[in-house]
Order: C-alpha cells, then structure tokens, then sequence
C-alpha cells in the first residue's frame, strides 16, 4: 500500500479526532452576581441547583450582609440585630450557613438560615464566638467556636442547635471548614504542644493527622463524598504555599499558576478543585481549576469583550457537580469587587460523536477499497 496514502488517512484521523476535543471542551458563561445596593459583593458556595451563597455591601457601603443569589436575583439574608452578616456555604435544600454578629456588633455567632431571612443562632461551645463554614445535605454543620473561658477555638459540629467538640491532634486549637454527606469533617489543628497546624479529617470525634508536603503547617479547607480533601500546605523548607490534595493521608502538590502560592477552597465529586494561585514571579493572584495536577486560569474562559470591560478572576471559591463555578473579581476600571458565577456552558453533543465515528467508518472503508484494488 502506497505510504503516502496512509500518511493522509492518519491526517485525517488527527483532523477528526482534534476536532471532536474542541467540540467537547469545557467552555463558560460569566454572570456578575450584583451586591446589595453597596459595591462589593463575594460568592463562596454554589448546590447542585446553581443557588448561591455568599455576602455584599448594602446602600452606602456601611454594612456587609449575607446573601444568596438565584439566578441574578440577589436576597438579602439579614438577621434581627446583626449589623454584619457572612454567608458561607449552601446544601442543595438551600439550606444556608455563615455567622452574624450579636447585638453590639460585639462577637459573632454561627447562623442558619432556611430558606430565607432570619436565621437561627447556633450558639458556641461556652465561648463567646462561633462560625459557621459548610453544610451538609443532611443539615450537618461543620465550623469553629471559642470554649468556655474563650481560652482556645475548636473545630464543631453542629446537629441541630447541638454543639460537638471535635478535638486537636494533641495541641488546644482545631478548626472544622467541610464536611461531606457521610458526615466526615475536614479542617485543621494543632499537635502536641501547638508546634504545628495540621490538615485534620474526622470521623466522628476521632481525628487523624493528613500530613504537609514537608512543610510545616496545612490546612484542608474542602471535602467530598469520596472523601478526597484540597486544601493547602507549606512545601519543605515553608518555602512556598501550594494547593493541596489529599486520598487518605497522601498528599499530593498541585501546582500553581508559576508563582510560589496556591490555595485550593473546593472539591467536587468529580475530583475538579478551584481556588487561587499566583503567577510567574509572584505579580498576580488568579482564581484557578485543577483538572488533576494541571491548574488552569479561568481568566482564560473570559470573553474579549470581559477582558477589555475589566474584569480580573481573582479567587475561585466554590464548585458544583455540574463544574459551575463561583468565586469573586475585581474590576480594573470601575474598582468594584464583585462576585462571579461561571456557568458551564458547552457539554459533549452526540452529533460530534457521530461525525467523528463516520469519519473514522470512511477511513476505514478507504483502506479496505485500497487492499481490494
């Protein structure tokens, strides 16, 4: 058979099999999810039904209030009394947690809220303070709070308005920021004698240390089903912070953007990660996807038109199983922070699939001709 002719059939099967990758990658629709009346606003949490919970600034600037946004449509979650407010995750009940102050503006206290304003106080585990960070579906809630005394901060979880003390890894501080739908919570504490902060998974009340990429202090702010963890961790040395997960206690580094400094916030139960990462030589912070160990900008999803209005991604916050994504910007020309939703946009079609398998048909019937002459 002439070599010539199967060098341009193998063209034609890179051709077709280059275009269908095109055809199915991942593309994004940029929404400005719009504050309160004020001119900052900041997403951390997005459910399954694209519901998202985060906080903005009223008329005036003068005061922050928890917010949840459906679609556009942004709803003040105030509480009676607090003048500042923070929302900070969201199930897919829409079920909403954060923390709000206490009259006086004095401490904070971490709050639910069901569906709509006036949430319900959470209480603390004889402190003064509480915070309140995710959310399960179930109505578990993982955070912090001061004991009694106000002497040290551990990590809690919530059923109900029932507080759980979940203990350190032999040092006095822990801090709970997930927890997943089996109920395990992620987060960090302190080790004996409070030399170190470790990334911590509990189950139950029973606390395991997940280890550094050699340096000394972690951090897992994110966990899901099957109980993967991301987070951050210094490298050897604590010369650099680098986003990091964790399969069990196997910590592996993901990388930055090529600067010396990555955190990652979210994981979803595909695996996908988002966060921030700095860029070559440390100028800039970018909100950043792991796809694996590969960290993508998402500055790279942004139109022509969205670059040249302003519009900076700076920190990635949240993901959906669907791999929407929320976080917040900044914007060059007007100031404004703002939080974002990037919506996935484009998915597999089968029309592709079916052209690339009737190309590879007609390659293959091409050479079956070509035997047969």
């Amino acid at each position: 058979m002439n070599p010539s002719f199967l060098h341009r059939l193998g063209l034609l099967a890179c051709v077709l099999l280059i275009s269908a990758s095109q055809a199915n990658a991942t593309s994004y629709t940029f929404t400005e999810l719009i504050p309160l009346g004020g001119t900052n606003s900041y997403a951390y949490a997005i459910n399954n039904a694209g519901q998202v919970a985060g906080f903005s600034s009223t008329a005036g600037n003068v005061v922050t209030h928890a917010t949840l946004w459906n679609g556009t449509t942004a709803t003040d979650l105030s509480t009676r009394g607090a003048s500042n407010v923070y929302a900070t995750a969201i199930n897919t009940a829409g079920q909403v947690v954060g923390y709000s102050s206490t009259p006086g503006n004095t401490t904070f206290h971490a709050t639910l809220w069901n569906g709509g304003p006036e949430g319900t106080d959470l209480g603390t585990l004889g402190g003064t303070n509480s915070y309140a960070y995710a959310i399960n579906n179930a109505g578990q809630i993982a955070g912090v709070s001061s004991t009694a005394g106000n002497t040290t901060f551990h990590a809690t979880l919530w059923n109900g308005t029932t507080a759980t003390d979940l203990s350190p890894l032999g040092g006095i501080y822990s801090y709970a920021y997930a927890i997943n739908n089996a109920g395990q919570v992620a987060g960090s504490a302190s080790t004996a004698k409070n030399t170190a902060l470790h990334a911590t998974l509990w189950n139950g009340t029973t606390a395991t240390d997940l280890g550094t990429l050699g340096g000394t202090n972690s951090f897992a702010y994110a966990i899901n089903d099957a109980g993967q963890m991301a987070g951050v961790s210094f490298t050897a040395g604590n010369a650099a912070r680098h986003a990091t997960l964790w399969n069990g206690t196997t910590a592996t580094d993901l990388g930055t953007l090529g600067g010396t400094t990555s955190v990652a916030y979210a994981i979803n139960n595909t695996g996908q990660i988002v966060g921030v990462s700095s860029t070559a030589k440390n100028t800039a912070l970018r909100a950043t996807l792991w796809n694996g160990t590969t960290a993508i900008d998402l500055n790279n999803f942004l139109s022509a038109s969205e670059v040249s209005a302003g519009w900076v991604l700076q920190q990635a916050r949240g993901i959906n199983d669907s791999g929407s994504i929320v976080g917040y910007d900044y914007n060059t020309k007007t100031r404004a922070q703002e939080a974002f939703l990037l919506s996935v946009s484009a998915v597999p079609e089968p029309a592709t699939y079916a052209t690339l398998l009737g190309g590879l048909a007609l390659i293959g019937a091409m050479v079956r001709r070509r035997k047969s002459l």
